[in-house]
């Protein structure tokens, strides 16, 4: 697992900047109701997409919060005022404080089954009655383009993908959570090359390669065997699912979280 605190100062340059962030805000925004007032951002890193959600619509108030403390800084200095250090698990707000909450590349890093059900019974319990929470899906599964160095990397040992879309499904409809469509989105810049993947691969990107084992370095020398090393190759496409809360329930009184 990546060391985000660590991941801050290179996070943007490394996944895509500007023309990324600004196909996920949109894609977001899509999805999200135009009467909505007041949005709450999980997780939301460096602020880059939390900046564009913010400027994106007339009227709508966006508040982020992070777990670490150097993405939250960095967010801080995009959104002054509205970004605050929290565990997404334990939210700080009171029941039905948002028209909408927002999760976008989280749930695949919760560790856990338990984990990415604690996450969405917050953000259903910090919505309020109607309104509408979006999260990413599928992460890991987005990146596989079909390209050689997918090939390459089929054969690593598996992992579970807490984030499947029929789990999270699952999780938000045991929080009052309905589907309420899907919207796909480009990571531009995001596609790899072999040089960038075995990079990635040696400061732990890939959690069941772990960097200086014999397995990582026999993975790293079939990438490194790849022509093009530096030819990137397709873009991943991101998948966000949306979920309305229904009327006349309040959440899971059992859920982690506080006022």
């Amino acid at each position: 697992m990546l060391d985000y605190d660590k991941e801050a100062e290179r996070y943007d340059a490394s996944r895509g900047g500007e023309p990324r962030a600004a196909a996920a805000a949109q894609a977001v925004l899509n999805l999200v109701p135009r009467q909505a007032r007041r949005l709450l951002d999980v997780a939301c890193g460096t602020g880059i997409v939390t900046r564009r959600i913010a400027a994106g619509r007339d009227g709508l108030r966006v508040v982020g919060a992070d777990l670490a403390p150097a993405m939250a800084h960095r967010a801080a200095a995009r959104l002054p005022g509205a970004v605050l250090l929290a565990d997404s698990r334990r939210l700080p707000f009171g029941a039905g404080a948002f028209d909408a909450v927002t999760s976008v590349w989280l749930l695949h890093l919760a560790g856990g089954a338990e984990n990415v059900r604690a996450i969405v019974g917050e953000c259903a319990r910090v919505l309020r009655p109607g309104g509408t929470y979006v999260t990413t899906v599928d992460k890991g599964a987005s990146h596989n383009v079909g390209s050689d160095i997918d090939a390459v990397l089929a054969d690593r040992p598996p992992s579970t993908a807490h984030d499947a879309a029929h789990l999270v499904e699952e999780y938000a409809r045991e929080h009052g959570l309905v589907p309420a469509g899907t919207a796909r989105f480009t990571g531009h810049g995001q596609g790899r090359s072999p040089r960038r993947t075995v990079a990635d691969l040696r400061r732990g990107w890939f959690v069941t390669l772990p960097p200086g084992e014999p397995l990582a370095e026999d993975f790293a020398a079939r990438l490194a065997a790849l022509p093009d090393q530096d030819r990137p190759r397709p873009d991943p496409v991101f998948t966000l699912a949306a979920f309305t809360k229904s009327w006349g329930r309040g959440g899971n009184p059992a859920a982690p979280g506080g006022d």
